[in-house]
């Protein structure tokens, strides 16, 4: 009986291990395929004219997205702006002072917020910051992505200040210092690699939103040198050359989706490092 019974659960693990292999050998390979095809159809269009130059117009093949580019880095830096000190005032808030009720609904309230689809976001923005001056902008647009950056940036920062012991926070406190000094001075520096990873994780988790910019930024053709002109992004350039029946503007869709990739890619990458060196500093 014992015998029968040992191999039944050998038998069973054997199954359940080829399966939980073969789960993650397919989400490997979708991530591989994705990211091949990819390179095989956007790296045919990529060159420094597409790095440097203004999309041509319609019926002249070759130019480039640099305006996509350059704007896509300006909605990043007011959407940090905007998004991440307030996710990181109500994240410290809610790990060292928010109290049991207050901080349900203020947690529950956020996990909502995450959750609501990007489109609401964008139609909210246009309705606060396009519809009053009656014009799309890049701050519109940077308004909808900080606003979807603040949920990821105070949970995870929450998170990883309640990972600091307590500990901690009583030898600084035994010490003299006040609750607010001993969060500037001792416990936030001991997240912050967990903090930043956060951060940067926040923002490439909003880098491709194409919905809310839709309503807010809009798109344009050439260079929007100031904030309250609409502004092009990648995301927006990807979808007009998407669904347009130009197969140069096809072909650079691709190369501009390769490119939003790979800056996506950096910043999960620059969280690991981040990760690993204050890993390591805490280790030494």
């Amino acid at each position: 009986m014992n015998r029968a019974r040992l191999i039944w659960r050998k038998s069973l693990n054997a199954i359940m291990l080829s399966l939980t292999g073969v789960a993650a050998l397919a989400v490997v390979s979708i991530l591989f395929l994705i990211l091949g095809y990819l390179i095989y159809n956007g790296g045919k269009s990529l060159n420094w004219a597409f790095f440097t130059q203004l999309p041509k117009p319609v019926g002249e093949t070759g130019g480039g997205m640099a305006n996509a580019i350059v704007g896509s880095l300006k909605l990043l830096l007011l959407a940090a702006l905007i998004g991440l000190p307030i996710g990181l005032m109500a994240g410290i808030y809610l790990a060292e002072f928010g109290g049991k009720v207050f901080g349900f609904v203020v947690r529950y309230t956020t996990d909502l917020l995450n959750g609501v689809p990007s489109i609401v976001i964008g139609i909210f923005a246009y309705s606060l910051a396009v519809l009053p001056v009656k014009h799309f902008s890049a701050l519109a647009g940077g308004l909808a992505l900080g606003v979807m950056v603040i949920p990821i940036t105070m949970r995870s920062t929450e998170e990883f200040l309640r990972a600091i012991p307590g500990s901690l926070r009583e030898g600084a406190m035994a010490l003299g210092a006040s609750k607010w000094r001993t969060i500037a001075t001792v416990v936030l520096p001991a997240a912050s690699g967990g903090i930043i990873t956060g951060m940067l994780l926040s923002l490439a988790r909003v880098a491709g939103e194409t919905a809310p910019l839709l309503f807010t930024a809009f798109g344009n053709s050439s260079w929007s040198p100031g904030w309250s002109q609409p502004i092009s992004s990648l995301p927006v350039m990807i979808y007009n050359y998407a669904i347009s029946p130009y197969d140069d503007w096809h072909r650079q869709a691709w190369a501009a989706g390769l490119i939003l990739l790979g800056l996506v890619l950096v910043a999960n990458l620059g969280c690991r490092l981040v990760l690993s060196r204050t890993g390591a500093g805490r280790s030494a």
